[in-house]
């Protein structure tokens, strides 16, 4: 073939021999990674245009071959966009002499045999001799980078070491965020009915009242009896005659003891409930019936027909020790604060008038701290709030409908709700910042109120006439009612006992209560 000398006709890389010259690449198993190397001896002094024969002819063997694997591809991928390759003049060049010494036989090796096996699997993997990996893994023990990440987007966070464990953290840190308090269940109808025939339904009259042993007194018509929640058994305090009756009004003393009953005669009666008899009666306090009356310590206080107001010291024989004159109709709402500094008082001329013993006189008529105008019909429902002192709420008959709640200190009303009937009674919930009202025409119903927001939280029915009077138990969790109806309810309005807190928040002392005037 041209005076060529063949010295070595087997590949020098993977050992494979071939039969002749003419085929030395076409029969190479490893024709396009072995060629370069190849050991191949010519006479290329003798022939000089061998190497120009030599790499044509390689270079038309490869375009054959290259050119049928082509074919073949674009048999399997018909609707592909055809590129084809085309060789710069640029590229055909002298044939390449590999430097040895340069070359990482090593890595060519393991990219032959081993390198490829990833394939498909894991097409963009790097690929690394073994001496390279263990050089890797010598230096990343060196720099240290075999620890854990410390930032990672793929995995979790390791579970933080708690240093201070939660049972040695104080309860007082005030970021930790409080367990949701449980709704409280709200019957929505009576614990208890009881017969209260003779019941006189008259809106000016308080004939009902629960005292701090837990015992209820209630007037039906000339009589008062005694109910005992403990036991749940009855007992008749007094019947008064026809020339002194009916009975007007009822309210225990604070010690649970001494009930004051007021008369529609004027007079007022005070008896002992465990021994059931009269201890004195205390006239000339009024000119008619005394419908409304309070007690502060061993003060009585009694509101009349006459529009007058009378504290009663019940220690002394001279028993009136002060007069308030404010209102032109009857009084039928009396409440004294819880510090007992103020008292609030409600009439048919629809005037709420807040009085003040610290600028009272025994010499002459006390003036009021107070006059506050703004319901529209009678105030009979007045109820002081327990968890703050200088708070009242009051309730208008049938010609206002409205709560309307007052700064005692200033006089000025905060808020004013509309509630669509006839307030006839309030009581504030001892344990909770709740307000509840009883109520006539038309529902007749009880309706429990969240403070300040004023939304309601219940609507109870059951009452067929207007609910006039209410009283609360003394653990302040059962509240009765009794209605034109002639029927006395028991509802745990407020909660159970054994869920209510321990102590009701205390009501805020009023600023300088020790002392009679500021100079």
């Amino acid at each position: 073939m041209h005076g060529v000398e063949v010295a070595d006709t087997s590949c020098v890389l993977c050992g494979h021999a071939v039969e002749s010259t003419d085929h030395l690449f076409a029969q190479c198993p490893f024709t396009m990674e072995c060629w370069r190397v190849l050991n191949v001896q010519a006479a290329t002094d003798q022939e000089p245009g061998m190497h120009n024969w030599l790499f044509a002819h390689m270079e038309a063997l490869s375009g054959s071959l290259n050119s049928s694997s082509y074919l073949k591809s674009q048999s399997r991928f018909p609707l592909q966009e055809q590129f084809l390759h085309r060789k710069n003049s640029k590229d055909n060049l002298d044939r390449f002499i590999p430097n040895r010494s340069a070359m990482d036989l090593d890595y060519a090796h393991y990219m032959l045999t081993q390198g490829r096996k990833g394939g498909k699997e894991n097409p963009t993997a790097t690929v690394n001799s073994p001496s390279r990996e263990a050089y890797r893994k010598q230096l990343a023990e060196a720099l240290n980078l075999n620890r854990t990440r410390i930032l990672a987007f793929k995995n979790k966070p390791p579970t933080p070491v708690e240093l201070i464990p939660q049972d040695h953290l104080s309860s007082s840190l005030h970021y930790q965020a409080k367990p949701a308090k449980p709704r409280r269940y709200i019957p929505q109808t009576s614990e208890r009915t009881l017969d209260a025939p003779d019941l006189v339904d008259d809106f000016y009259l308080n004939l009902l009242d629960w005292g701090s042993k837990n015992v209820l007194a209630i007037a039906l018509e000339n009589t008062v009896y005694l109910w005992d929640a403990s036991n749940g058994s009855t007992s008749e305090l007094v019947t008064v005659g026809d020339e002194d009756g009916p009975v007007t009004s009822v309210n225990w003393a604070p010690d649970g003891l001494h009930l004051a009953i007021g008369l529609n005669n004027s007079n007022v009666q005070l008896w002992d409930s465990a021994s059931c008899k009269q201890l004195r009666a205390l006239r000339g306090c009024h000119r008619s019936r005394v419908g409304s009356m309070a007690w502060n310590n061993h003060i009585l206080t009694t509101g009349g027909m006459d529009g007058k107001i009378i504290n009663n010291d019940v220690r002394i024989r001279s028993h009136i020790v002060e007069t308030y004159r404010g209102h032109q109709q009857e009084v039928c709402g009396l409440k004294w604060s819880a510090s007992g500094q103020q008292l609030a008082s409600g009439g048919n001329d629809n005037i709420i008038h807040i009085w003040d013993r610290s600028v009272a006189s025994s010499n002459s008529a006390t003036q009021w701290f107070h006059r506050l105008e703004e319901h529209t019909s009678a105030v009979k429902a007045l109820a002081w709030c327990p968890f703050q002192g200088n708070l009242l709420a009051s309730g208008g008959g049938g010609g206002d409908r409205s709560i309307k709640f007052w700064n005692t200190h200033t006089g000025a009303c905060l808020n004013s709700i509309d509630t669509g009937s006839q307030v006839c009674a309030l009581l504030w919930n001892k344990n909770e910042r709740e307000l509840l009202s009883s109520h006539g025409f038309t529902q007749n119903q009880l309706v429990l109120w969240k403070y300040p927001s004023m939304l309601k939280m219940a609507e109870l029915t059951g009452h067929t006439s207007r609910v006039l009077y209410m009283a609360q138990s003394p653990d302040g969790c059962t509240v009765a009612t009794a209605a034109g109806d002639e029927t006395l309810r028991f509802w745990n309005v407020f909660g159970v006992p054994e869920v209510a807190k321990k102590a009701a928040p205390k009501a805020n002392p009023e600023p300088f209560s020790r002392f009679n005037r500021i100079r």
